[in-house]
């Protein structure tokens, strides 16, 4: 059977990405049912271990910090419900859409940007290390579920997704010659890119002031909090503090959507995109905020980085986590028995840097801890 074509919806626009006109998959499948493509590709990510493992990676805070703050998984959530909005609103796939937040996160490391960093430097000449591509790599090669192939044999369209997708943090320097290098990707990989930004950056204000690590006395100097948080007050003047954060969190991401939404839909008509082939030609990023959005969000995101980021206490644990990843990296290299015999079996094929490195990534913060104690605490059952 194949992927379903008359299930897709038929409201979408002529811009939105299709099963009909996807590129395929790598491998050829017969599916048991005929759901759209994108649709199916959404369920294969949510079943997988990667996206298991999302739960006990860090956002922001170290996972053992508390239960209440945000993980890679909560976070990728959190994109997704985003995403699904803008994508609703403009006529596009929600399925793919919803697919790429799913995704876009499951090859990040333990101890959140850290990781990737400690990573990159260690695998220098043997061909480095950064997210996106990882995540590239989780869903074509890592996963281990069909007897007949590695991967989860996504779709085309995702997979370009994966491989394009960048942020302030992260943009694939050698993306893959099959996903058209220098071409932009559909509509619905661009808008990713802010939905994912839009996430973090107000959700990790939450975390903040819940740690106390930053405070609303703090935030008054960010003009677009305060308006925010100002229409909040004269709407319930007698809220209490916390729920004013709940309800200046969700209107400021309501803010963000609808400028993003207003901006990107008049990109498409200024451009002329009425179809998908009309996205390529043009060429150009048509996902974006307004000038003074994009000026005021760029403040907001200053203030996390001066005043979160670069807390003392988040910087403490930054250097603890680049003790444990180095010295596990270090160690595995010297003793590459200690991998599992699952993991050594590979390395002849893909070298041992690289196994180690997709063996780390793919940690949980938690595990990360817990075999640094194995094998460096005399005491510690191994």
């Amino acid at each position: 059977m194949r992927d379903g074509q008359s299930m897709e919806r038929a409201d979408l626009a002529g811009y939105a990405a299709q099963s009909n006109t996807s590129r395929g998959r790598k491998y050829h499948e017969e599916f048991r049912d005929n759901r759209p493509a994108f649709e199916r590709d959404r369920d294969r990510i949510i079943h997988c271990a990667a996206f298991r493992r999302l739960e006990y990676k860090t956002q922001v805070f170290v996972n053992h910090e508390g239960d209440y703050y945000r993980t890679r998984l909560t976070h990728s959530l959190e994109v997704a419900q985003i995403g699904k909005g803008i994508a609703r609103r403009l006529g596009l796939n929600e399925e793919l859409t919803e697919t790429l937040a799913l995704a876009h996160d499951l090859g990040h490391t333990p101890f959140g940007h850290t990781g990737e960093e400690v990573l990159n430097r260690l695998m220098q000449g043997a061909g480095g290390f950064e997210h996106n591509l990882q995540s590239l790599r989780v869903v074509d090669e890592l996963e281990e579920r069909h007897p007949n192939f590695n991967g989860l044999n996504l779709s085309w369209e995702v997979r370009e997704g994966i491989a394009k997708h960048s942020s302030q943090y992260d943009t694939p320097l050698h993306p893959y010659a099959e996903f058209l290098p220098g071409v932009v990707p559909t509509i619905e990989a661009q808008l990713i890119n802010l939905a994912d930004e839009i996430a973090y950056n107000n959700h990790d204000i939450d975390d903040g002031l819940k740690s106390g690590y930053i405070n609303l006395a703090q935030l008054k100097k960010v003009s677009l909090w305060e308006e925010v948080h100002e229409g909040i007050l004269r709407k319930y003047p007698n809220i209490d503090v916390e729920r004013g954060v709940c309800q200046t969190v969700s209107a400021l991401i309501g803010v963000l959507i609808n400028d993003l939404v207003v901006t990107t839909a008049a990109n498409i008509e200024q451009l002329g995109i009425e179809t998908q082939e009309d996205v390529r030609r043009v060429n150009k990023q048509v996902v974006f905020f307004s000038e003074s959005m994009a000026e005021r969000n760029a403040e907001l995101k200053r203030f996390l980085f001066q005043n979160l980021y670069r807390h003392y206490k988040v910087e403490r644990m930054r250097v603890k986590a680049e003790r444990y990843l180095s010295e596990l990296f270090e160690t595995y290299v010297k003793h590459p028995t200690l991998l599992p015999s699952k993991h050594q079996a590979k390395m002849e094929r893909e070298g041992r840097e690289r196994v180690i490195c997709d063996y780390i990534a793919g940690m949980t913060d938690r595990f990360a801890l817990d075999e640094f104690k194995r094998l460096f605490e005399p005491y510690e059952r191994v």
